[in-house]
């Protein structure tokens, strides 16, 4: 019996010891709120959601966060430096534009000194912008600015119909981020600015940079030009024919950032 009450001690203590080392993934809610009617007429969220399933959900890439041992968490108010200190990484996705929701909140001062605090203190803060038509990138830069980078309002990889898939297509050779993706699919991405430390992660064929990064503080930032690992892209709807390796990129993206968590 004394046996068996310290096994089962011993693996709660383990159980117990894996949940508190647990890195935590938080999705922005609050900058980026699209909704849209359903079938009863009832106003719902949609849109770069964890538990999204549609194709314009995140679901893939949050089970990729899983897999690697995150727990997913979600901000439905403005970050502050108080309810952003449990989270190791930070996404932000395609912040709003009034087209997409009469009211939106847009990243302001108060909200880019909580973060950048956090940051400092070693933080992840992932930025995940859109070709400038699709994004508010007037106050997102706001926020890219204060570590060295910029979304520009030049667009990339332009995509006509899904008879030019290959316009969207990124060929990846020796990159220490994508390390098993060797080719990937972004469509329509607006390109990034680097300075003061900041360098490019990934470049397209025309040589601007789609991915980048800085150290800030004890903690890390990237700007990425595009959401582009929502479901509809995770190679559900790409051709297999064509080598597009996104579900690897994502998973070569999720290391990446859990490498970077402060321990």
């Amino acid at each position: 019996m004394k046996m068996l009450f310290r096994v089962c001690m011993l693996s709660f203590l383990i159980c117990s010891s894996i949940l508190a080392s647990a890195q935590t993934v938080t999705l922005d809610y609050f900058f980026n709120r699209e909704t849209r009617k359903d079938k009863q007429g009832k106003e719902v969220r949609f849109h770069y959601l964890w538990n999204e399933q549609a194709i314009s959900g995140f679901s893939i890439f949050g089970n990729v966060f899983k897999k690697e041992g995150f727990k997913l968490d979600s901000l439905e108010t403005a970050p502050t430096l108080a309810n952003l200190k449990g989270s190791d990484v930070y996404l932000i996705v395609d912040p709003d534009r009034p087209k997409e929701n009469p009211k939106p909140n847009y990243i302001e001062a108060e909200h880019i000194a909580a973060i950048s605090t956090w940051v400092k203190q070693g933080g992840v803060l992932v930025m995940f912008a859109n070709d400038s038509a699709n994004v508010e990138l007037p106050h997102f830069n706001k926020l890219a600015n204060v570590f060295g980078m910029h979304f520009t309002n030049e667009m990339q990889n332009h995509v006509i119909d899904d008879a030019h898939f290959e316009d969207g297509g990124i060929v990846i050779k020796n990159n220490p981020v994508f390390k098993t993706a060797k080719k990937i699919f972004m469509k329509d991405v607006c390109s990034i600015d680097t300075k003061n430390g900041a360098k490019p992660v990934l470049k397209n064929a025309a040589g601007a940079t789609v991915i980048a990064t800085t150290r800030f503080g004890k903690g890390n930032v990237i700007a990425i030009a595009d959401p582009w690992l929502y479901d509809e892209y995770v190679n559900g709807r790409l051709p297999k024919e064509m080598g597009f390796e996104n579900d690897k990129a994502a998973y070569d993206l999720v290391v990446w950032l859990k490498s970077l968590v402060k321990k």
